[in-house]
């Protein structure tokens, strides 16, 4: 089979209303494919202003706003009577589930009652939110959830060994393949750091700009940088906050680091110019599969500094390019602060490996990767048509 007999059906609960790490991946991996030849229908729900342009074909799914607070984000109804009307007019031969939700898992039943190949991709640590919302007893009847999900499909995707390791932990037997993720090396380079910038919004050249950069919800580890910050001034430890990106949680975080800078949503060339521009990348978060931002920050030649958890183990290389530390250890974050704060040769060093790490992530070859996955899955599919049964 070649990429352009493949027919994807792509679905996702946030293909391009709100911008976030997992829909950025997506849309480029549309595009990688449709230049591939692949054709590619996305399915999502959709907002008359989305947060940007989607690439290639977008078909609206109603849907209904999410509870908890977190309007902004929209649930799937499923695969309407329209929606199924437009697939079957499609035909796919393929399916990518990216989000274990409604849809998703209307999506891997269509796949499975029709006979079409099935494929999901992990984004997020679902399973890990309700710690942030004070709901935490329901964690392990979401990872049976979720173990269900991915069992379901013919295959998996995951962004690096340690997602795969969690998923055989939790006992998903389906095959699975990595995605990992690339950058974008033009935008997010050391020459982009902009020390004028900086000054604009009150940062000295010699004070030293701990950053944030992400959408402001709860479970990004806001209160785990809360509270680092605040063992930092106890400790009288000199240092600026930088914040970037915006949310529905960011009146309660300004006042829990009321010094920090808040920069705002910052997108493009722009973005570049503020991950450059900090002295150290603090990422707390134990939610992400990959963090897109972490590998944006080594990039940008900035070290980094974040649990030691899924989105950072096997990128960050503890004590080379950064510093991991156990998800919750204040003390531990406030300490390695305070070393790097404290030693400049060895910030430069590990911007510098990380810098050199980063060069390895590209996105075309990234991609390609997904691409092979597909056509494994295909191959895979039809060996097991053409077996006898027995």
């Amino acid at each position: 089979m070649k990429p352009s007999d493949l027919r994807v059906a792509l679905f996702s609960g946030n293909y391009n209303y709100v911008r976030d790490g997992a829909n950025q991946a997506l849309n480029l991996l549309v595009g990688h494919l449709l230049r591939r030849g692949v054709k590619v229908r996305v399915y999502s729900p959709t907002v008359a202003k989305p947060a940007f342009p989607a690439t290639g074909d977008l078909v609206d799914v109603p849907a209904f706003p999410m509870i908890g607070g977190r309007g902004e984000y929209k649930l799937g109804r499923g695969i309407t009577p329209t929606v199924a009307r437009d697939l079957e007019a499609f035909a796919p031969n393929l399916i990518h589930v990216s989000a274990p939700e409604f849809l998703g898992h209307a999506a891997l039943t269509y796949g499975r009652k029709h006979g079409i190949a099935t494929i999901a991709s992990l984004h997020t640590r679902f399973e890990t939110y309700p710690r942030y919302y004070h709901i935490g007893f329901i964690e392990p009847l979401m990872v049976k959830m979720l173990t269900r999900f991915y069992s379901r499909a013919d295959a998996v995707l995951v962004p690096g060994a340690g997602m795969a390791d969690i998923l055989h932990q939790w006992g998903v037997k389906t095959p699975i393949a990595i995605w990992s993720r690339g950058v974008d090396h033009g935008r997010f380079s050391p020459a982009r750091r902009d020390m004028a910038w900086r000054r604009s919004l009150g940062i000295g050249d010699h004070e030293i700009a701990i950053g944030f950069l992400g959408r402001l919800v709860k479970e990004k580890g806001l209160d785990v940088f809360a509270d680092v910050i605040k063992a930092l001034q106890a400790r009288g430890i000199p240092h600026k906050v930088l914040v970037v990106g915006e949310g529905p949680a960011a009146g309660w975080f300004a006042s829990q680091v009321p010094g920090a800078v808040f920069a705002g949503f910052q997108a493009g060339d722009d973005l570049g110019r503020a991950v450059a521009s900090m002295d150290l990348f603090f990422n707390p978060s134990v939610t992400e599969t990959f963090g897109n931002v972490t590998l944006e920050a080594m990039a940008a030649g900035v070290p980094v500094l974040a649990a030691r958890a899924s989105g950072a183990v096997g990128l960050v290389d503890d004590g080379v390019t950064g510093m991991l530390v156990e998800p919750r250890d204040i003390a531990r974050y406030a300490d390695a602060i305070a070393r790097i704060v404290a030693e400049p040769g060895l910030r430069d060093r590990m911007g510098a490996a990380g810098h050199a790490k980063a060069a390895g992530y590209r996105w075309d070859t990234i991609n390609e990767a997904v691409l092979d996955a597909y056509l494994d899955v295909m191959g895979s599919k039809h060996q097991t048509r053409a077996m006898p049964t027995l």
